[in-house]
């Protein structure tokens, strides 16, 4: 029984869940898309892996290569598509996924992400750029100036209405290690991947592959394939991955909202309930082609197009009010 400064449990939480805006519920297993990233040195078998995994995954694949048209070897194994860039800005990423999206792959591959990072007009020539220009060389300035433009290119990764896999690549070195004759013999072995720190936590799974095309998983949410050492991957670690994402309570596609939010009929407070959707989600940084083409995504869509019905509304109640 409660005491005289108590009061009873049920009146404290009642209380509580009264004057707030935050809500519980009881979290399910939703199905989801593939965030893969595999890291590895030159030669480690990560391109042939991601299109093995991709062709478990999804009947059409799209390949966005930064890899001087390297992909094209495996052309007569795997069907794909492919774009080859050999400029790399994140935000040119971002058009290219919103390319894909809109021919609706099923999968893309970016081999490598790590050119986004370190390549021609990646992140790091990005935020020198701004430096230099802006802020007297001060790469404090520049990183802030350049920051919301990775933000979107993880954004649009992680929101693509597909299932997205990347490669990045691993620095190399090499260590002694006795070989079954006794001998001390070389290995070369992937150190950490050219990318910025952190950004395996965008993944769902993150896999470290060695020059003798064995994958460790070093990161998983799919708790059977934690920690596993699969060699020489196959279709079946791709049936695998596929086999944990359909298990779970189907949610709306990414592709219906885009198209909801691509109507040309909808209303003002569609958008409004839509956008709820959206950020109840946290998919405004999925990527789309507009009508006209342009690249942008979608919570940027919704909000232009409510601020355009907004106007319309405003402009045609001032008539009404002069006439």
């Amino acid at each position: 029984m409660a005491t005289a400064n108590e009061a009873p449990a049920s009146n404290m939480a009642a209380g509580r869940t009264s004057h707030t805006r935050f809500q519980f519920t009881q979290a399910t297993k939703e199905q989801s898309k593939a965030r893969v990233a595999l890291d590895g040195p030159s030669g480690s078998g990560k391109t042939y892996t991601a299109l093995t995994i991709a062709s478990a995954l999804g009947a059409r694949v799209a390949l966005i290569d930064t890899e001087r048209g390297s992909a094209r070897k495996y052309a007569n194994e795997f069907a794909f598509d492919v774009l080859e860039l050999a400029y790399f800005s994140p935000d040119d990423l971002v058009e290219a996924l919103a390319a894909a999206g809109a021919a609706g792959y099923d999968v893309v591959i970016v081999d490598s992400l790590s050119h986004f990072w370190s390549g021609s007009g990646g992140m790091l020539e990005q935020v020198d750029h701004a430096a230099k220009k802006g802020f007297g060389g001060n790469s404090f300035g520049g990183w802030k100036e350049a920051r919301p433009m990775e933000r979107r290119m993880v954004d649009a990764l992680v929101s693509y209405p597909g299932h997205v896999i990347v490669t990045m690549r691993a620095k190399t070195d090499y260590v002694l290690e006795t070989n079954d004759r006794g001998k001390q013999v070389p290995r070369k072995v992937g150190m950490k991947p050219e990318q910025r720190e952190g950004l395996e936590y965008e993944f769902d799974i993150v896999g470290s592959m060695d020059w003798e095309n064995t994958l460790i998983v070093t990161k998983s949410r799919a708790r059977e394939l934690t920690g596993a050492v699969v060699r020489q991957p196959g279709i079946e670690f791709g049936q695998q991955i596929r086999a944990w994402l359909e298990d779970g309570t189907a949610v709306e596609p990414i592709e219906d909202l885009i198209s909801e939010a691509l109507r040309p009929d909808a209303t003002f407070e569609d958008l409004g309930a839509l956008m709820k959707k959206v950020r109840a989600r946290r998919l405004e940084g999925a990527p789309l082609l507009d009508p006209a083409g342009t690249p942008t995504t979608l919570g940027a869509h919704i909000q232009e197009r409510g601020k355009v019905l907004r106007k319309a509304a405003q402009d045609s109640n001032q008539e009404r009010s002069a006439a």
